[in-house]
């Protein structure tokens, strides 16, 4: 599945493995860095709702084609062109709508980190559920350098790498590499350029050897504890535990894991 507009397109390839399928979104407007305009937006926010309506999907992995940019940022060309309130409120919506559809997949979107993720692109990666990167990659808000606010799903970043590296990259607007993206928490692993790929497939291997609804329902979960407290947090977990045993995906996985440790 391909779309194209606008000077950009999208491509969704889907690979078929053992337990279901991983799609691979590739946002191409590679010749701007990938940044994002009102088209690219919405076909990429249809794009994840659509994936999400697909019952043997287990993975998704996000990558910005070209290898210079993951996502280069909102489309300065489209933002210097609004003049009313009303302009900037419906182009953010449509940034957080894309951020949204992410965070709302009901499976693990693993986002692909190469070269630059500056502004509206960190606000994507950040909604993804797990960031791998090249050791090339680097990322910045620059916004305010531009007369404007960092806002929408910038605000999981306290809680990603907490309240004064978030001040450090929303108020100085300085860049960070890739290393210390990793060492602040906003990555959960840096790699070798060319060992990109295969860091990529190999936590989708470990994606998909769990069971589909335990994935699904650890996802869902996860999303209910950033709203409760602990103590709801809790119960929450017990409900869910309830619930994943009454689908039975256990029964088999667990019965052969008994097998195993009696035959050793």
């Amino acid at each position: 599945m391909s779309g194209e507009s606008g000077g950009h397109k999208i491509e969704v390839k889907r690979e078929t493995r053992d337990g279901g399928v991983v799609a691979h979104v590739t946002y191409d407007y590679a010749r701007r860095l990938n940044v994002l305009h009102p088209a690219s937006l919405a076909e990429l926010t249809e794009t994840f709702l659509a994936l999400a309506k697909e019952d043997d999907l287990r993975v998704v992995v996000f990558s910005g084609a070209g290898g210079k940019a993951f996502i280069g940022g909102a489309d300065i060309n489209h933002m210097a062109g609004m003049r009313h309130p009303d302009d900037g409120r419906a182009f953010i919506t449509m940034v957080h709508k894309l951020c949204q559809s992410i965070r709302d997949c009901p499976v693990p979107v693993i986002c692909r980190l190469e070269g630059y993720t500056l502004g509206a692109g960190v606000e994507v990666a950040a909604a993804c559920d797990i960031r791998i990167a090249a050791d090339n990659a680097h990322f910045g808000m620059p916004e305010v350098k531009v007369g404007i606010p960092s806002v929408v799903e910038a605000a999981l970043l306290p809680r990603l790498i907490g309240w004064g590296r978030t001040s450090w990259l929303l108020l100085a607007a300085e860049n960070i590499d890739a290393a210390t993206a990793d060492r602040w928490g906003f990555v959960e692993q840096v790699v070798p350029l060319a060992k990109l790929s295969a860091a990529i497939d190999r936590c989708v291997a470990s994606i998909v050897e769990g069971t589909p609804k335990a994935v699904r329902g650890q996802k869902r979960l996860m999303r209910r504890w950033e709203r409760l407290s602990i103590d709801e947090a809790v119960q929450a977990g017990i409900d869910a535990f309830a619930q994943s045993v009454g689908e039975g995906e256990h029964i088999e996985r667990m019965a052969a894991f008994v097998n195993r440790k009696k035959k050793v």
